[in-house]
């Protein structure tokens, strides 16, 4: 088996990608890998026709939470694998994750699952089936305990 050498893990902060992290923590600690966590804050688009408009600044106390989330994670990570490192973006999700992909070029990415079906699957979409079907990378996909 090829060694993983750098491990992508998006995460959004759930049980599922959790679980993802806990399952890319012990493959790091069995093949030596680096990690690099990354969310991507998705800001909702509201516009009205073609002309998009805010009235309030939602991007920066959304970016701060996010950071704020992100370093309360990599320091209990960072226990375990010291040489984590953590990416805050602002996008959609799945393009973040593609975008991290092609500059990082990670040998794994491990992600967690909602496990969507249905209505809710066609409403909300499914990150991990688009990056799934868009990385030209191995993505390995854990659906949380709560989804099961």
């Amino acid at each position: 088996m090829v060694p993983f050498k750098n491990i992508l893990v998006p995460v959004d902060f759930g049980e599922s990608s959790r679980d993802a992290l806990a399952l890319a923590i012990d493959l790091a600690k069995q093949y030596g890998s680096a990690l690099t966590l990354l969310h991507a804050v998705d800001v909702p688009a509201y516009g009205y026709g073609a002309v998009g408009f805010a009235t309030v600044d939602i991007l920066t106390p959304m970016q701060e939470a996010a950071r704020a989330h992100l370093d309360t994670l990599l320091a209990e990570v960072r226990k375990e694998r010291p040489e984590t490192t953590g990416i805050v973006t602002t996008g959609v999700p799945w393009r973040e994750i593609i975008a991290a992909i092609d500059e990082r070029k990670p040998d794994l990415i491990v992600m967690g699952t909602h496990g969507r079906r249905g209505i809710g699957r066609a409403l909300l979409g499914s990150v991990a089936e688009k990056v799934v079907r868009l990385s030209l990378a191995p993505v390995l996909t854990v659906r949380g305990k709560e989804d099961r």
